[in-house]
């Protein structure tokens, strides 16, 4: 009988569900998987070597000659300070007049007017630490141009016991009574750390801290940026509800900018862009100096000083900035952090990519500052 398909006869192979050799075979499923997946990979390479996040400016135009640099003990430090850490040799450095009107010279040139001079741990009490009080008027009379907010605080539960009210209520006092004593002192900067973001305790320590201050000193807080799913430690980040309560509460917010062990210098530009950003627009009324990494402390496990240096955290500040139609005048500029580590190469860096050119200034950086 025939066959009611003769197609089927000649080709037996389409009967039977092999497919003619003359048709190419479909594309396995895994290796097109695998195919699809090299396209990607190459795709992402290409477009990370093409992406740059940060920003490269030399004018100067971010500028606002209102930056700030933290300072070490050793410039208020009393004598019994530099005995407990074997620094006896030092003294004679740093109560030299001569050195104290260099270091006010240098700074003044690279615009910085903000200076927070080590002043810490406290007690465990609550009292401030102790000075050399002849070395501090004569600190502060050589500082006399600029805004000097000596540096205090300590670490949470070793110095600082923030859910202790005695100790709230004693610190303030302290610090009311150090305002009292050096009427030269433009306020007080303090830093705590680690801080959890909604640490109410902190907020009512600002508040004491205010009452205790005699008017028109400056309240100056070191800060923690915003949360970041690189960097999820939530004991040194906080959260933008939490920013906005701490900033109605002081007057000046230095925002540590470091401290995330990111390994990829791109990744930390692009961080630096987003925090300078986010903490400028949450900061409601209080001003806002975004705090740069020039220290080293590379085996530490939380800094890289190849990735957070000053090179890359300026480029992310410029990219950041740079968004802005106008920048928010909260905005005052960039702090140091520090100065005991800054060597000639960065202060060139600073000098070549952020600061503006001496030549174009008609003012005094110093002088021609506001309160703020």
């Amino acid at each position: 009988m025939a066959s009611s398909n003769p197609k089927s006869e000649k080709c037996p192979r389409l009967r039977s569900g092999i497919q003619n050799p003359k048709f190419p075979r479909p594309l396995d499923p895994l290796w097109g998987m695998f195919s699809a997946s090299i396209v990607l990979l190459v795709l992402l390479l290409v477009g990370y070597r093409i992406w740059e996040p940060g920003k490269d400016v030399r004018d100067g135009h971010n500028d606002r000659l209102r930056n700030g640099i933290w300072l070490q003990h050793g410039w208020l430090g009393d004598d019994s300070w530099f005995s407990r850490n074997g620094k006896e040799v030092q003294i004679q450095y740093f109560r030299s007049l001569k050195n104290l009107e260099t270091l006010a010279a240098s700074l003044r040139e690279r615009h910085i007017l903000y200076i927070f001079p080590h002043m810490a741990p406290t007690s465990t009490e609550g009292d401030l630490s102790f000075i050399d009080p002849e070395q501090a008027r004569r600190f502060f009379g050589v500082f006399s141009r600029f805004k000097v907010m000596p540096w205090v605080g300590g670490i949470e539960g070793k110095q600082v016991f923030l859910n202790n009210p005695a100790w709230r209520e004693n610190f303030a006092k302290s610090i009311g009574k150090f305002l009292r004593e050096y009427p030269a002192a433009s306020g007080i900067h303090i830093n705590i750390e680690p801080m959890r973001s909604g640490n109410q305790p902190f907020l009512a320590l600002l508040e004491e801290v205010r009452r205790q201050m005699p008017q028109g000193r400056t309240l100056s807080i070191a800060a923690y940026p915003p949360s970041t799913l690189l960097h999820p430690y939530p004991d040194v980040h906080w959260n933008k509800g939490y920013y906005k309560e701490v900033a109605a509460r002081c007057d000046l917010i230095a925002v540590m900018m470091y401290d995330t062990a990111l390994p990829n210098k791109k990744l930390y530009r692009n961080l630096m862009a987003e925090w300078t950003r986010k903490t400028i627009g949450w900061s409601k009324g209080a001003k806002i100096l975004l705090g740069l990494p020039t220290y080293h402390d590379a085996d530490s496990g939380y800094h890289n000083p190849k990735i957070e240096n000053l090179e890359n955290a300026l480029l992310g500040v410029h990219a950041g900035l740079d968004r802005y139609y106008s920048i928010p005048e909260t905005y005052e500029g960039v702090s140091l952090y520090c100065e005991w580590e800054m060597d000639d190469s960065e202060w060139r860096h600073f000098e070549e990519h952020f600061l503006k050119p001496n030549s174009e200034l008609v003012t005094d950086p110093i002088t021609s500052n506001p309160e703020p």
